[in-house]
């Protein structure tokens, strides 16, 4: 039997849905227009919806995280989020808003640099052909992206932003003083004011750079605001260079020999591994670039409750972060070769513990400990031979042991049920509460990047410190009185203060918050100790050793080459220079020693640059690191508002549309935002700190960049193993009746998991177009399940879709001739209840990004026209309308062949009508005593005074009632009445 000609098949789809593509990019359907500026309404489309007052219409901005343009392209589990912030965009044209939503491309990056060192062939082709692919594979699932908008961040025009973003922080300090919009305090100030408070004497810099943890030059240290004031300019410019946002320090780093790169925390696993390529990750102090992030710590703290991101997300960005309010002790240390005064300073957020502190620990990076050579040449009286490590010095055991701690992650170092290990330094610190000598040991346990990279170790109060006490023989004094029941071990709860005395303090007794403050105030009364707040985050690693970055829009005079020189905005953007070879020297994965080399350093010709920058012609050094990857994402939500402007990072009428507040005291930023979860920290809290910076400078208007966020799920698929462990293709498997399964007739194992190349079970959207067609894989993905749960893949399941989208193609066109059958007489009754309850509740699913349930309904009313027999046009319009963000190809074809001339996209969604959606009437229950004992056809919108004089006028109801006294009537409208007699 052959094939009804005019059948929606793949093959109708797949004509019907390039048509469509065609002539929506020529009529530049999806144009969202700007207030101001080259994308500016050209007609009064941006006044559609508009009030009386000719404002714009109300605008919605939606956004993915824009993805890396990988040479795989996409497979069938990438789009599940393009998809559905296409149907909102959609739904919300719709509703008559103005919607920008657009693609964009993470262009830089290590694979595109890994490919090009593998083959020869420039990144810069690569990444190219990659984007071509992704954007065909896109815009052949029908997306609704403003083309105009698209970009890539390896484009010269995007590039030159990116660097002048660099330098705008560059350019700024942050004076934790200074008042802000809404309320906040502290803001970024351009450098130049810095300089004028500190020739005015109105900053005092010591302080600030206290407060920051700023590390000043040697030559201010021990001076006061008095030599600051009389201090040459030259002097006050190198002053001011310590409080930038973007800054060179030797700081301790994640270097990676085998990628021969730095990597920001970030990108190293807890195994102390780097994420791309599984080597080695060793610490190092080396000379890199850095941003001031913790300057912001508070204010990207405080301003998560101010956005409508998912409390997880939320949680993930606080603990990142990790504030804790405390002390900061400094505890002398004796026994540093040359350096009689040495101290060290630890952080704790228990200053009544003090008494209890029997030893210190110092990380292995400790600044202390870097040259092993001033430690003691010999081992102090008292030496416990289990502190030594088996090592004839405190030099050679402290040697050793950095060497060993250099090659573990951080979660093996800090694991809990992990053996304490470490060796005595040969330091002896003072405790300054109480005078006590107190032996000072390293251990990997004490990480550098938390607190000050040195601890008091109080063991009867803190279980690790137990364990190590325990291990290495240490004395423990009791601070806090344990339960009576306690049974042993460091006790964590609280009780009142014991053993907490001296001559002039006396906790004994008090209770854990009045013991924390008297014994800070102490502590700041006598100069070794003061209150403060300190973060988990640390400084943003904001360099790497690559060739395909950004490039730093920094120069050096080779006179004065610890001196970064910014270039003025006319000489950007400062493009890549060709080279023969894109890779750094990588060595020996496990030789720590080494150095970095980049590959823009061999670049002779474009390392030496002539220039001038206002004292005539000079050579000058370019800077040879390039930016993170994260650099880009960090504001492309910005780029996509003027993406053709050159003269301005954001035209400001514009960006306040797009991102402004929606409220009195809002943050504003993009309203919807969509990705994974996987980039709750390091994208998200980026683009955080350079929007607020930028904020802070009056740039943007807006205080974030997104204002909701939602994470949508994963696709997932089974993957199959052979005997030996290898994975075979997934569509070639196959199901056994036994409930096993077989590749060319040899059982493999099953397994479950995300879908993607290295596990052969990758399908690609190519194949889903070719066999069924775009809306059905959209409608196929959106009915899986609810949006932000991660669901499996099942090819043979998408054949349900495709028979949806067909049932309803039969609604409106006869598969035997190809004429519409829609009819113009009125439905029946039954037709418009069933049509404007679909209408109610798919626009109330819509509005709640619940598509899985609003297919379901869509499904339901075509399920019933297909009973009816009928398709009278006031049911079959609505249903294509509603059907539209979903399956759009073919919304706009049915609509075309309904008479319509102009797109649906812009069609008004439709309204239901209240007095059709609610039901008929409804079964009310009368019970008396308990008993069933009538049953009523209602309103379902009756009061439950009109009810129950309803059941009470019921003559069967008054014939069970009668001779009985009724105690109270208990009405439950519309579902019941229970007479209590």
């Amino acid at each position: 039997m052959s094939e009804a000609p005019y059948r929606y098949t793949a093959a109708v789809a797949d004509e019907i849905e390039r048509r469509w593509q065609q002539r929506w990019d020529e009529e530049g359907t999806f144009s969202a227009d700007n207030p101001v500026g080259s994308l500016r309404a050209t007609t009064d489309s941006l006044a559609q919806a508009a009030t009386a007052s000719s404002e714009p219409a109300e605008k919605m901005y939606i956004m993915d995280m824009f993805p890396y343009p990988s040479g795989s392209g996409l497979h069938v589990g990438h789009p599940l989020g393009y998809i559905a912030t296409d149907v909102v965009a959609r739904h919300q044209r719709m509703m008559g808003k103005n919607v920008l939503y657009t693609m964009g491309y993470d262009a830089f990056g290590l694979p595109a640099e890994q490919y090009a060192v593998q083959t020869g062939t420039h990144p810069r082709t690569t990444t190219e052909s990659n984007v071509a692919n992704m954007r065909r594979q896109l815009h052949r699932l029908g997306l609704s992206h403003d083309s105009r908008r698209s970009l890539a961040t390896t484009d010269p025009e995007f590039m030159k932003w990116t660097q002048w973003i660099f330098l705008r922080i560059f350019d700024s300090w942050y004076d934790p003083e200074a008042t802000n919009a809404d309320g906040i305090t502290g803001r970024a100030r351009p450098i130049a004011e810095l300089r004028a408070e500190l020739r005015a004497g109105t900053v005092d810099p010591f302080a600030l750079a206290d407060r920051q943890s700023i590390t000043l030059p040697e030559t201010w240290v021990g001076r006061s605001v008095a030599d600051v004031t009389a201090a040459s300019d030259a002097e006050i410019s190198r002053l001011a260079d310590s409080f930038r946002l973007t800054y060179i320090s030797e700081t301790p780093v994640n270097w990676c020999p085998g990628l021969g790169t730095v990597l920001a925390n970030e990108e190293v696993t807890t195994e102390g591994r780097s994420e791309r390529g599984n080597f080695p990750v060793f610490t190092r102090r080396l000379r890199q670039w850095n941003m001031r992030i913790t300057a912001y710590a508070d204010r990207l703290i405080d301003d998560l409750d101010r956005v409508d991101w998912p409390e997880s997300i939320r949680s993930m960005q606080r603990n990142w972060i990790g504030r804790s309010d405390g002390a900061q002790i400094t505890f002398p240390a004796a026994g540093l070769a040359g350096n009689p005064e040495a101290s060290f300073d630890v952080f704790t957020t228990r200053a009544d513990t003090l008494f209890g502190a029997t030893f210190c620990v110092l990380s292995p990076e400790h600044s202390l400990l870097e040259d092993p050579s001033a430690l003691p040449a010999q081992w102090p009286e008292g030496t416990k031979d289990a502190w030594t490590g088996g090592a004839a010095t405190p030099r050679a055991a402290v040697e050793a042991y950095r060497v060993r701690a250099a090659s573990l992650g951080e979660d093996e170092r800090t694991a809990e049920d992990r053996e304490k290990t470490g060796v005595f330094t040969g330091l002896i610190a003072t405790n300054p509460m109480d005078g006590r000598e107190v032996p000072v040991f390293t251990a990997d346990y004490v990480l550098t990047g938390y607190g000050t990279g040195a601890i008091m170790a109080v063991p009867a109060e803190d279980e690790r410190d137990f364990a190590f006490a325990d291990r290495f023989e240490l004395p423990i004094i009791r601070t806090v009185k344990p339960a009576d029941d306690f049974e042993g071990g460091a006790w964590t709860g609280d009780g009142e203060k014991i053993n907490s005395a001296n001559a002039d303090l006396d906790l004994n007794g008090l209770d854990k918050d009045e013991a924390k403050a008297r014994a800070t105030q102490y502590a700041e009364d006598r100069g070794f100790g003061r209150a403060r707040t300190t973060f988990r985050l640390r400084d943003w690693l904001f360099s790497r050793q690559r060739y395909w970055g950004e490039p730093f829009p920094i120069v050096y005079d080779p006179a004065h080459p610890e001196v970064p020189i910014p270039l003025p905005e006319s000489m950007l953007p400062v493009d890549l220079p060709e080279v023969a070879d894109f890779s750094p020297k990588t060595f020996d994965p496990m030789d720590a020693d080494t150095e970095p080399q980049t590959p823009l350093s061999r670049a002779d010709d474009w390392v030496e640059v002539e220039l001038d920058l206002g004292e005539g012609p000079k050579t000058y050094l370019r800077e040879t690191n390039t930016m993170p990857q994260w650099a880009g994402s960090s504001w492309y939500h910005l780029r996509y508002i003027d993406p053709t402007e050159d003269d301005v990072l954001v035209r400001a009428e514009n960006e306040e549309y797009w991102l402004g507040a929606r409220e009195d005291g809002g943050v504003g930023g993009v309203d919807l935002y969509v990705g994974g979860v996987e980039h709750a920290v390091l994208h998200l809290l980026y683009a955080r700190f350079w929007h607020k910076v930028l904020f802070d400078r009056g740039d943007v208007s807006s205080q974030e960049p997104f204002h909701r966020l939602f994470n949508q799920g994963y696709i997932q698929a089974y993957a199959y193993t052979d005997s030996r462990g290898v994975y075979v293709p997934a569509e070639e498997v196959v199901a056994e009746a036994d409930g096993t399964y077989s590749y060319q007739g040899e059982p493999v194992t099953q397994e479950y998991g995300k879908m993607g190349k290295s596990l052969k079970n990758a399908v690609a959207p190519d194949d889903m177009y070719e066999e069924f067609g775009a809306d059905t894989l959209r409608v196929y993905e959106m009915s899986m399940g609810p949006l932000d749960v991660s669901r499996p893949w099942e090819t043979r399941a998408v054949v349900g879709s495709q028979r949806f989208l067909q049932r309803l193609w039969r609604l409106a066109v006869d598969e035997e001739t190809g004429d519409m059958v829609v009819s113009d007489a009125p439905a029946d009754l039954a037709t418009q209840q069933a049509t404007h309850r679909a209408i109610d509740g798919v626009s109330r699913d819509m509005s709640q990004m619940h598509f899985n349930t609003a297919i379901a309904k869509l499904i339901e009313l075509v399920n019933h026209l297909t009973k009816v027999g009928t398709a009278p046009r006031e049911a079959v319009e609505p249903l294509v309308l509603m059907v539209a963000p979903l399956a759009p190809h073919l919304a706009e074809e049915l609509w075309s062949r309904l008479g319509h001339d102009d797109s649906i996209s812009r069609a008004p969604y439709p309204v239901a009508d209240p007095e059709l959606v609610k039901a008929d009437m409804v079964t009310c229950v009368v019970q008396v005593k308990g008993k069933v004992r009538h049953r009523i056809e209602v309103d379902p919108e009756i009061s439950e005074a009109d009810l129950e004089a309803r059941v009470m006028a019921e003559e069967r109801v008054q014939e069970v009632l009668e001779g009985q006294t009724i105690r109270k009537v208990i009405v439950r409208a519309p579902k019941i009445v229970n007479i209590v007699v």
